[in-house]
């Protein structure tokens, strides 16, 4: 059975309801992302933070699969298929995707912040200062924040080298080191982006570009990939 190696960025989930990172004029849901989503925003104002992940948890329980995520599980009928996400929110799994590694974290995950391998889901719970893990420190989104290290990078890596067919959804290939990705396919993989503006640093060459958004080609995509008369 052939694999493909599905790359998803925020324009999957963007159909879903789910805000784009770094919006209109450079702010994510009103707030500058340097003030929200880094270390030093975190030792500065941990309860702003908190605040802004508990609202945008509460928009990613409200949002549900769309389209795209469907037709991705319906890839698994006859290809072993591998999700490697940008993503924060739990779509693609509520979708029903068996293998799926978050790159950057969790959203409706705690991490411990003495302990970074001490997480929980959180049902349906925010976090507020004075949370703590069983170590009694304070508790943290489990995201990965800018600054810091991406711990699944080399498994996405190795993931992506087994890839005969490596598909890049939604995403602008403009975080780095995310985006580097694309080039740990190996040379023999078919390469494929969906994204209505495709990203300038995908190299024409040896990619396969369907500008159209990703409810709109991912289903037409998925469907061609299934008739395939040569994908086992």
């Amino acid at each position: 059975m052939k694999t493909i190696v599905v790359f998803t960025g925020a324009g999957i989930s963007a159909e879903s309801g789910l805000q784009t990172f770094r919006g209109d004029g450079g702010l994510w849901e009103g707030h500058r992302v340097e003030d929200v989503a880094t270390p030093e925003a975190w030792a500065r104002d941990p309860a702003l933070v908190l605040e802004f992940y508990n609202v945008r948890r509460r928009h990613v329980r409200a949002s549900q699969p769309n389209a795209a995520h469907s037709a991705l599980v319906d890839l698994e009928r006859a290809y072993d298929v591998r999700i490697v996400t940008q993503n924060v929110d739990d779509l693609h799994e509520r979708a029903g995707s068996k293998k799926v590694l978050h790159l950057h974290g969790e959203i409706l995950h705690s991490r411990s912040t003495r302990d970074p391998s001490l997480t929980q889901h959180l049902g349906d719970r925010d976090i507020a200062l004075g949370d703590t893990c069983p170590l009694g420190s304070q508790l943290r989104p489990h995201i990965v924040w800018f600054g810091e290290n991406v711990p699944a990078l080399d498994e996405a890596a190795r993931i992506v080298s087994q890839a005969d067919i490596f598909l890049c959804v939604g995403t602008s290939l403009e975080v780095y080191p995310a985006n580097s990705l694309i080039f740990a396919a190996p040379r023999r993989a078919r390469r494929i982006v969906v994204n209505p503006k495709v990203p300038d640093l995908v190299p024409a060459d040896i990619c396969e570009c369907i500008a159209k958004t990703a409810c709109e080609g991912v289903p037409e995509l998925v469907a061609s990939l299934l008739l395939a008369p040569t994908n086992r």
